[in-house]
This record gives structure tokens, sequence and C-alpha cells, in this order.
């Protein structure tokens, strides 16, 4: 069926998806000739993992585009969108701290991670946000821009420590912020001369006049700059452009990548990334790229290996991409092939460990249940304190690993029986799945359930009402409430050795539910207390509650406070009788 419908896909560019049996897309790719690069995976002979994925090739679908480039744009899009199994995922979403001067009448200077492009007021990247908070309170002692969030009414500290230029009681000439942010832009490239200086004649003249304490603060500044502008990866560049430098290295299996981060003539930080590939090495490097440069600002260049097709990742990026031939830029570029390279031999085995520890694992859940791999779970458990405050909640776990913006947390009706565990796993598991299918949302491979063969029909119940065709599976407790083991839908007890991965990672899944669910109840029955007493009182709103709890703590002592204690909150009689007479009737309960 496969093979006839190749015929019919047209030599042209475009992105191709493969999907499995359950019409999910497991792979992304982007080609020059969609047929020729379609047919490539069902004919000739390939390594087991890229036989692997081809025996769970079901169908495929294609989209033709008009260039090269253009499939490329989609399939990173689409990548993105679908998170396949088998495509690179930087689902770590791991981006770099930077310092920033605010775009605002009276900027600040923050850190952040949160950047889109590199502009004049943009610093770093830092190798950790360590670094950029250190260097951060160094130009914050240095250059008195303001501290605050929200300008005050009044000057705070700050300025009297010569540190901030009030701009909340004083009028600050434009021009000067212009200045100041001269300075530290200069000051960050290196050039700290002129302020090391300032201090040390700051530091001799406190010490002249005996004030030690004061010399011991320029001393500590000045040892503060000298460790900020030290820089033991400095390189020998006639300029000080910024550049990243890409090292790439690969196998038969594998592919690594290194980033040099050249800011102000230093390496100011590095990326490394080891990956496994299907068929096309270089495809992987550009999907990396891809990703990792949606998140992480483009510099003015970037180097790389000539075996990486320049013209399209130039056009792609947007920015300058070469590939230097000889000298000090040459020598950069090869050490990050080195640098690929080393990594490529000393952490290969570690990924293939990883590998095992999250799809091997799901490879043999999969076999243990008699279903096709799992790679997208979510599992449910329940937490309330004899029938009361009723909760649920839902992890997600894609690939193996969590992943947390999909969980959920649901509040559910309060049951006659102090423990319905199985009418809250009905009611959870119903408002879920008919959710997904009203919304036409993602299924999961597999559903997990906390609980035994109750809980378990319950979800078997809902699923089959709601005519879906998910996989249910129970976690069992033992006594002492730790995973034990595993039924399937047929009831069937699946033993769990206790140092196997498998273990490991069906316990990460239960205590992390449990975890959610129970964090989510002991939150709604404290807010409950509250509102329950307080909410009731005559007289008593948001900001009257907000006022009693910040100065008294706990409900007891609001109900033992005397009525000046109250009126000092600028809390009337009416309302400090209301708020004895209920609590006093509440104690007597």
């Amino acid at each position: 069926m496969l093979k006839d419908k190749l015929n019919d896909v047209p030599t042209k560019p475009g992105s191709y998806q493969m999907l499995d049996q359950n019409g999910n897309i497991i792979y992304v790719g982007k080609a020059k000739s969609l047929r020729n690069r379609l047919r490539s995976y069902f004919t000739g002979s390939h390594d087991y993992k890229t036989t692997k994925m081809v025996r769970q090739i079901h169908d495929f679908n294609y989209i033709v585009t008009n260039t090269e480039l253009e499939a490329l744009i989609l399939e990173i899009d689409l990548i993105k969108k679908h998170q396949p199994r088998y495509n690179i995922l930087l689902t770590d979403d791991k981006t770099y701290p930077y310092i920033e001067i605010t775009r605002e009448k009276h900027p600040k200077m923050v850190v952040t991670r949160k950047v889109r492009k590199k502009h004049n007021y943009l610093f770093g990247p830092y190798p950790n946000v360590k670094a950029a908070r250190e260097t951060l309170k160094v130009l914050n002692k240095l250059y008195p821009l303001r501290k605050c969030q929200t300008l005050p009414d009044e000057p705070c500290l700050y300025y009297y420590l010569d540190q901030c230029m009030a701009p909340c009681i004083n009028k600050v000439d434009p021009s000067r912020y212009k200045e100041i942010e001269k300075e530290i832009s200069d000051f960050l490239k290196g050039n700290t001369s002129k302020v090391t200086s300032e201090l040390k004649a700051k530091m001799y003249t406190a010490s002249e006049k005996l004030e030690f304490e004061k010399a011991q603060e320029y001393k500590s500044m000045i040892d503060a700059i000298e460790t900020t502008a030290k820089s033991d990866q400095a390189v020998n560049l006639r300029d000080l452009k910024d550049r990243d430098i890409i090292g790439v290295d690969y196998d038969a299996t594998h592919v690594a990548i290194t980033i040099l981060f050249i800011r102000n003539g230093k390496i100011a930080a590095s990326e490394k990334r080891i990956m496994d590939y299907y068929l096309d090495h270089e495809k992987t490097a550009f999907d990396f790229l891809g990703q990792f440069y949606k998140n992480t600002p483009l510099p003015g260049e970037l180097f790389v290996p000539a075996a990486l097709n320049k013209d399209m990742l130039e056009e792609y990026l947007g920015v300058d991409v070469l590939t230097p031939q000889r000298g000090v830029k040459r020598k950069l570029l090869d050490l990050a092939v080195k640098n690929a390279g080393d990594m490529l031999k000393t952490e290969k085995a570690s990924v293939e460990q990883e590998r095992k520890k999250t799809f091997g694992v799901l490879d043999e859940l999969a076999e243990m249940l008699s279903i096709p791999t799992p790679y997208h779970i979510e599992a449910f458990d329940n937490s309330h304190t004899f029938g009361e405050y009723p909760v649920s909640s839902m992890v997600v776990f894609k690939n193996a690993r969590p992943s947390k913006k999909d969980y959920r947390k649901y509040r559910l009706q309060e049951s006659a029986r102090q423990s319905g565990d199985t009418d809250q796993m009905r009611e959870v598991l119903y408002r879920r799945y008919r959710r997904v299918l009203m919304d036409d949302l993602k299924r999961p491979d597999l559903i997990f359930v906390d609980g035994g063969i109750h809980q378990l029909n319950a979800a078997k119940a809902v699923i089959r009402e709601l005519e879906l065709n998910i996989p249910i599976a129970g976690l069992v407790k033992s006594k002492d409430h730790k995973t034990h083991h595993l039924l399937d839908e047929d009831s069937n007890t699946f033993e769990l050795e206790k140092t196997s991965e498998l273990f490991r990672f069906l316990s990460f899944v239960q205590e992390e539910a449990h975890r959610f669910a129970v964090t989510f109840h002991k939150d709604l029955r404290e807010k409950g207390v509250y509102e329950s007493v307080l909410d009731r009182i005559p007289g008593v709103g948001a900001k009257t509650r907000k006022k009693l709890l910040r100065e008294f703590k706990t409900i007891e002592n609001i109900r033992n406070a005397s009525n000046q204690a109250l009126r000092d909150l600028n809390i009337n009689q009416k309302t400090i009788n209301a708020i004895k007479e209920t609590l006093n009737g509440e104690n007597d309960r």
C-alpha cells in the first residue's frame, strides 16, 4: 500500500509526516525531492534504530512547498507543534541568562531569560544565572539606575548610598541615562580601567581619613570588578564582533553539536548536545539549530563547518554564515569541531543509557501490557479528607518525561461516603475524556489510575461509555503506600522488579500524580478553613481578611485579640463585635 502511494508523491520540495497505526505523527522531515526521500525509507537496508522506526510507519502525509527553505521552516514548526517521537526535541526549552537595560523612561538593569532578539541594551549570554547575578550586583553598585519595580513616593536606601538617582523625587535628564548606558556597555566589553582607577582613588582617600570600613567596601568592589572582567578564555580576534562558533561531528548513529558563544572577544558560554539520528545527520543538525535559535538571540555571525549547507542556514536564520579557512577564526572553528568530536566519544554511552531509561522503559511497558509503545501517558490520583475537599490530579508524561504544562487539577463533588475513590475516579475521567472528545484533543497512548481493581473497573466503564479505545492500567500500592504492582485491563497482575528502570519510572509517575493531588488538596483545604470562618462574617471583606491574617497569622489569635488590637487595624466596632461573635460561636461547636 505504501509503495503504491509512493508512486503518486511529487518530486518537488516539501515536508513529510510519518504516521503510526493510531494516526499519530511519529516523525517529521523535509526534502528537496519528496518522492526520493520517502522512497529511501522503504528501500535498501538500514541500521537497527531506523529499521525499528520504519516498522512503526503505517502511513505518511506530505505538504508540497515552493523551496527547500520553506520545507525547513514548515518542518521546524511541525516538530514544535506535534513533538514527534523520533525527531530531536528541545523539550527542556533551555535559555541562557542575559543582563538587560529595560526600555523605560527610568530604566533599570535586570537578569532575564525572556529574550527574542539581540539589541544594544542586552548583554550576554552568561554561562549560568549565578554569574549574571554576580555581575549585576557589581553594576548596581557602580551605576545609579533605579532598583525598584515601581517608583515609590519617597527615596529608598539606595539613594542615600549614592546607588540611585531617585527619579521618584528628582527630575533626571534623559541624556544622563544615555551616558550611563554607554558606560555600562563599555564596562561589560572589558573597559574597566577607568572605573577601577576611580575606585582606587576613593579607597586611598577613605583610608587616609581613617574611614576603614568605607575603604574596605571600595576594595571589595575592585576585587569584584577584576573577577567579573577576568577571563581565561579570551580569544585573539581583531574585532569584538559577537559570533557563535558551531562544531559538528557524527558517527553511524549519533551527531554531536557544540556552540561557542564569542562575546566581546571572549568565550562567554557554550552549549553542547549529542543526539541520535535517522538516515541524515545534517537534517538533525538543522533541526537542532532551528529550534535552538527560536529561544536564543542570534549574533552577527555564525561560523560552521563546510559540510553544513551554509546558504540555507543563512537564509533561514537571517545572519551571516561563514566557514573560515585560515587564521584565528579557523582555529576557533576547529576548536568547536574538536569539542564536538570529544563529546561524541565520551558521552555517547551516557546518552544511550538515558535512552534506555526513557524509550527503553516505554518499550518494556508496551511489551508487558501488549499495547503499542505509550509515548503519551496520562496518570490520575485523588485526594480528600474524609470526603471533604475532594480533588483529582492528572499528570502527563511524554516520551517518559514529565510534561508539566499539560498537568491538570480537578475539584470534585463531595461524596456522601467518607471514601469515594471510585466515584471520584469515575468523575474525573469522564470530565477529562469528554473534553478530549468535545475539543478533539490529542488522546493519550495509555491511562494510569492510582488504585486497584475497583478504580480500574470504574475507569474502564467511563472509557467504554465514551466509546474511546485507550489502554488503561492500574498502579497498585503496597501497605506502606509504595508502588507494588501493575494491573492491566483484564485484571492481570504484573509484579515489578524493584531494581529495574521500569519500576523506577512507574514509581515516579505514581508519586508525581500523588504529590500534585495532595498539594492541590492542602491548598484547597487551607483556603476552605479561612473561607468558612472569616468570609461569612458581616463587614469582613477581602482587604480586612488580609489585614487580620497578616497581623494575627491564625484564627485562634484573631479570636483572642483585644478590641483595641482590632481597632488599631482600622476595623470599626460593629465589625469587631461580629468577628468576636462569629469566632466565639465557632469555638463552641
